[in-house]
């Protein structure tokens, strides 16, 4: 399939400037991977920080069992206590119809569904086979159905499997196939331990868009080879407007070992509105949230941006500059 776009279906080539929807995942996807457990408060103030940023949506945490996820045990106090942004969505990570039923007495705005595209990564991540996942979260679907709530399929692994290799774009279509079969019209490609790659990218993200044009799409890249803003540029070429990142670079996925996490949010903002692209996004209000991170979590993070500063950040020169002649 033919996947290159005419310099007038490229976003990139427009004269105005194209409108990318940033999504933060920070709270669940980050915070759910600390061994240090961050105060409920504390994910109170900053979700609260970030609804002002100008995100599209927050994933705010996880209605998982708090047995299996502790970190997120908190789940409903902290949906309960946010302050809401009528202009941002809030999502959250719905595993079952147990945690369905949590969720939307919270008032949630999205259901958040992931299985993984590898058979392997499945069973490894979720302890069940994907026909096992696949009916059980079609239990989720039929649960949300008939609220307000949307519903999202995020898809782990579309781009590769740590311990199968390459995951096929016939195999992700498959899948997309019958989750849009029940309904789900959202979904997030998840490049779960960065193994994707451009060419890639920009091939699943046409073909998706193409069979499936009345899905809305998500990419979801982390930056373990360093190549998730390559990969977001290549997304936008195939005419994806949407995009999960976490504050700081944090989060990750424990079956890429020594892996660094999600792609960085202020980092990614950085770019994409240095290439001209409108993201809604404050970058200072951005940059002070990401700031109270290392405090809040108790490490460094992968952040560029925090170490470095925006590139229109300058530096006094030295003195001896001005003695020379």
């Amino acid at each position: 399939m033919n996947t290159e776009l005419k310099p007038e279906q490229n976003p990139r080539s427009s004269p105005e400037r194209c409108r990318i929807y940033m999504q933060e995942v920070a709270t669940r996807d980050g915070f759910q991977n600390e061994s240090q457990f961050i105060e409920t408060e504390d994910k109170i103030r900053v979700i609260i920080s970030l609804s002002d940023c100008g995100f599209a949506k927050i994933e705010v945490t996880s209605f998982t069992s708090p047995k299996a996820i502790p970190a997120l045990r908190d789940a409903e106090m902290v949906m309960h206590e946010i302050t809401r942004n009528p202009g941002v969505e809030y999502t959250v990570l719905v595993p079952n119809v147990r945690g369905a039923e949590r969720a939307l007495s919270c008032g949630i705005d999205e259901a958040n569904l992931v299985m993984s595209m590898s058979e392997t990564h499945n069973r490894a991540n979720l302890r069940m086979t994907r026909e096992q996942s696949f009916a059980q979260l079609e239990q989720v679907v039929a649960a949300v159905s008939g609220s307000r709530v949307a519903t999202n399929i995020s898809l782990s692994t579309s781009f590769g499997c740590p311990m199968e290799g390459d995951v096929s774009e016939d195999e992700v279509m498959r899948w997309l196939e019958r989750f849009a079969a029940l309904g789900v019209m959202r979904a997030t490609l998840c490049d779960t331990t960065g193994m994707a790659y451009p060419s890639q990218v920009r091939s699943m993200a046409a073909r998706a868009k193409s069979l499936f044009p009345e899905m809305t799409f998500t990419l979801h890249f982390h930056n373990t080879r360093s190549m998730a803003q390559a990969n977001v540029l290549a997304a936008i070429d195939a005419g994806i407007d949407r995009f999960d990142a976490s504050l700081g670079g944090i989060g990750g996925c424990p079956y890429a070992p020594g892996a660094s996490g999600n792609a960085c949010t202020e980092d990614m903002v950085h770019m994409l509105e240095l290439e001209g692209f409108d993201t809604n996004i404050n970058l200072s209000k951005l940059m002070r949230v990401a700031a109270e991170l290392p405090g809040l979590i108790g490490h460094d993070v992968p952040s560029q941006l925090l170490k470095a500063g925006a590139r229109d950040r300058l530096h006094p020169a030295p003195d001896y500059v001005k003695d020379i002649k």
